[in-house]
Order: C-alpha cells, then structure tokens, then sequence
C-alpha cells in the first residue's frame, strides 16, 4: 500500500470526525482536513488530499450523490463511509465511481486498508460491499469477446495493466483497448463502470467472477 498517504474526511459529526481521524493517524494517514461541508475538500490542504472519506449524509435526508459525483469528475479517489448498508445505494455510488464503499459498523481496520488502496487507485470489497455484490445479479450483460472478458479477470487479479499485458504477452496499449472497449459496451446498455471498483462490481454481478477470485 501507499505512504504518506493524506486524506480530508467529510462528516456531520464531530464524534465521527475525531474516530476517523484518530484511526488514520494509529495507521500513519495523515488527516489534512475534515468538516461537515464539502466545500472543504475543494479548498485549503483538503483540495491537495489524496483520498476524500465521505459521508453520504450531511445533516440532510437526501444521499450526498451529487457531491459524490462531482468529486469524481474531478478525479479525486473517494472512499464512501455512511450509516446506510442498503444494497442499492452501496451500487450507485460505484457506479458513480467512489473506489470503495464502507459502512460506519465496519470499523477501523476496513476503514483504513480502503483508504489506502484508494491512495494507489484500487478498489477495496468489504463486508458490506461484498454481500451488495454477491446479491445483485443483472439481466443484461454486455456481450464481452472471450478475450476482453480474459483481459478484464487478469486485471482484477493484478496490481497494473502492465502486469496484465506481460502475462497475457499483449501490449499495453492493447489491454487499455480492451478495457475501455469493455467501458463502452457496459455503458451502452445503461450500466456505466468507469472505475475499476465499479467494473469489479459489473464482473461479480454477470458471473463473470467470484468473490473468492479477488
């Protein structure tokens, strides 16, 4: 995993805040901001942060998924942390790209090796996030070619691209062509995956991986 990893946690609770924060520090995350407004993920030493920890409700009824998304589209690495464990929420938000999604009974130990495979870009299936995959099972798959389905499960079980394309004795190039071919058929029967935590989700949802696999 990474070092030095920084972090900004946004959550309406002081008490969460303080947890969150004293959990990463125990685990050498630097906390470099916190509050209960977003907004401070996008100023100060929290704009700069590599993983953002978001709550998804900040003292209102509706989810925090535009935020989420936005936070996205800026390319920040964004770990989901909230009370809620329903099935269909813990989806939206990979499908809107947050590399993991924790529940706050989850405790530190998750809390702490999502951040940090977040830091480095990867996903991270906890408890929670494992049981929301295991029970979704989508009717409609894309039709995937046997070798960008074989592309896409080496890249599951591989730490880089570059590691898929020696194993597989491809190009790089190749292997980012496949992937993103895999992107566009997923996207064009409505069911976008533009991360690899939510492609990890896609996989698992159309049999074509296990839990036991990652």
């Amino acid at each position: 995993m990474a070092d030095d990893v920084t972090a900004v946690v946004v959550d309406d609770h002081p008490v969460v805040r303080a947890g969150v924060a004293h959990w990463l520090s125990t685990a050498g995350v630097e906390l470099v901001a916190s509050g209960e407004d977003p907004g401070v993920a996008w100023t100060g030493p929290g704009a700069e942060a590599q993983v953002v920890v978001l709550d998804l409700h900040l003292g209102g009824v509706a989810p925090a998924t535009a935020e989420l998304r936005k936070l996205v589209e800026d390319g920040r690495k964004v770990v989901v942390y909230s009370m809620r464990a329903d099935d269909e929420i813990v989806l939206q938000c990979l499908e809107i790209g947050a590399l993991s999604y924790l529940t706050k009974a989850e405790g530190a130990d998750h809390l702490v090796q999502a951040v940090k495979a977040a830091a480095e870009g990867q996903s991270y299936t906890p408890p929670a996030l494992a049981g929301a995959l295991a029970g979704d099972r989508s009717e409609t798959r894309p039709a995937l070619s046997p070798r960008e389905t074989e592309v896409l499960v080496e890249w599951f079980q591989s730490e880089s691209k570059e590691f898929v394309a020696q194993r597989l004795n491809i190009t790089l190039s190749t292997v980012n062509s496949h992937l993103e071919r895999i992107r566009v058929k997923y996207a064009a029967i409505g069911r976008q995956a533009p991360t690899k935590a939510a492609l990890v989700a896609r996989a698992i949802q159309d049999g074509l991986i296990g839990l036991d696999d990652l």
